[in-house]
């Protein structure tokens, strides 16, 4: 694939689908419209989209207010099947390990995007913000990378 070029769908997947994969996910939405179908999914799903992500992203203009986090395998139970994506982006070292696993029997790209969780990130509400948007911005600046600048409206 060459820069730009979009591929029909996109599994972004991290640790616990609250900060990291949604953020991806939404900010692809965002830049890239409707023409890849995107999704995210964790390693575990027990907790809620956290609310530094949220606010990170509100300042982009990607909202993640209803998000509802998934696990790999709830993603199955609900209708999407893994092997239907043509590519996995991996955000952290457990999520990566999880979809080779889980794709090792389909012909499927996974990539791995070291992104920095930003959970437990300093110490006052403005570090914390600090720290969140340098994870936001890390994956502003892989999807920049892997397919270009934002598509117009």
């Amino acid at each position: 694939m060459v820069v730009g070029d979009l591929p029909q769908s996109v599994l972004f997947c991290c640790d616990h689908n609250a900060v990291r994969s949604p953020m991806a996910e939404g900010i692809m939405k965002k830049f890239y419209g409707t023409d890849t179908y995107v999704q995210s999914v964790g390693v575990k799903s027990d907790l809620e989209i956290d609310g530094f992500a949220i606010a990170v992203c509100a300042e982009i203009g990607v909202e993640l207010s209803r998000h509802r986090s998934r696990s790999f395998e709830q993603l199955q139970e609900w209708g999407d099947d893994l092997s239907a994506f043509d590519l996995v982006v991996a955000l952290s070292p457990a999520s990566q390990r999880q979809a080779l696993e889980l794709t090792r029997v389909f012909h499927l790209q996974v990539e791995y995007w070291p992104i920095m969780d930003p959970t437990g990130l300093g110490e006052s509400r403005e570090a914390k913000l600090d720290a969140y948007r340098q994870t936001r911005d890390q994956i502003v600046a892989h999807l920049i990378e892997r397919w270009g600048p934002p598509r117009e409206d």
